[in-house]
């Protein structure tokens, strides 16, 4: 099941970068390192964006029940569930899930085997989780659309070998690879998603007036209005198509850009740049959002009036 892994020593090394934090170190409020840390998100999101779309879309991997292998385990979700369940249950004996950017898909995970790293106190105490809907848009709309390159091209070599009909689409059989790399999208989209609540907790501190009274009286746009820049937003969509269509382009060994099929000079042949750029603006940049609202809204729970008080 296992084939054509990704190219080792930049993942692993990207692996490595990814499990390390900054937030034992200098300001992790500031919105200068928190900037930092996104845009090198986008970097992550985008190179296994081209690694997932080497493989076909193998839908079955998505499908609760479908493989009988894991039912005899008493495992009844997804092979995709059943991948983040046993990656997660190593990296949680590994401490990951005690940094407060990081999020885990699955629960009941074995407690850390070393003892937890001293981290500041930088977020308010808050229950916003929206990993359930990652791994939802990311399985139901992200993974066919940047995989059809590769699923057109499994369906010509199987007609080509006399395979047509249901079997003609989709299933390459490489299960174990391209779950791998699912697991390191939808973790390096949580951790973009989730960081939200470090942009508000800065934004909050910055001028908690401009904030509390629509806490206190929950209005979601309000909030929503002093989060967002809409400037900052087209500026990081276009710096995504740039980077997407720079990034799957084919070097030849002397440097030069290699044509795509086409004869032209561009990355459409190894992504989909216009389906990188729809991830972010359709769904990570308004979960985000609502990410940074929820945060926001719990932000005073547990506060003493005095407390509050004393934040203006």
């Amino acid at each position: 099941m296992y084939s054509t892994f990704p190219s080792s020593t930049l993942l692993t090394r990207r692996n490595s970068l990814r499990m390390q934090s900054n937030l034992t170190v200098g300001n992790p409020l500031s919105l200068d390192r928190i900037r930092s840390v996104l845009t090198r998100l986008e970097d992550t999101i985008i190179f296994s964006l081209i690694e997932r779309a080497q493989f076909g879309h193998n839908p079955r991997i998505y499908q609760r029940g479908a493989f009988k292998e894991l039912q005899e385990v008493g495992f009844t979700g997804s092979w995709l569930q059943w991948f983040l369940k046993e990656t997660e249950s190593f990296h949680a004996k590994a401490r990951r899930y005690t940094s407060p950017d990081e999020y885990p898909f699955s629960s009941d995970l074995p407690e850390p085997i070393l003892p937890a790293l001293a981290f500041p106190a930088l977020l308010h105490p808050n229950t916003v989780n929206v990993n359930p809907s990652i791994l939802a848009f990311y399985t139901a709309s992200i993974v066919p659309r940047i995989t059809r390159g590769a699923t057109i091209a499994l369906a010509s070599s199987k007609r080509a070998n006399g395979i047509v009909g249901d079997d003609e689409f989709e299933d390459d059989g490489n299960y174990g690879s391209a779950a791998t790399i699912d697991i390191e999208i939808l973790q390096a989209i949580s951790k973009r998603v989730h960081y939200g609540k470090f942009v508000s907790e800065s934004k909050f501190l910055e001028n908690p007036a401009a904030f509390i009274p629509h806490i206190q009286n929950p209005n979601r746009q309000a909030l929503e209005d002093l989060i967002t820049k809409p400037e900052v937003e087209r500026r990081l969509l276009m710096r995504l198509a740039k980077k997407a269509a720079t990034y799957a382009q084919d070097f030849a060994s002397d440097g030069t850009q290699v044509p795509a099929n086409d004869g032209k000079i561009n990355g459409n042949s190894k992504i989909d740049v216009d389906g990188v750029v729809d991830l972010y603006e359709s769904y990570i940049i308004p979960l985000t959002k609502e990410v940074e609202v929820d945060y926001l809204l719990q932000r005073l729970n547990g506060l003493k009036e005095e407390e509050i008080e004393a934040l203006f």
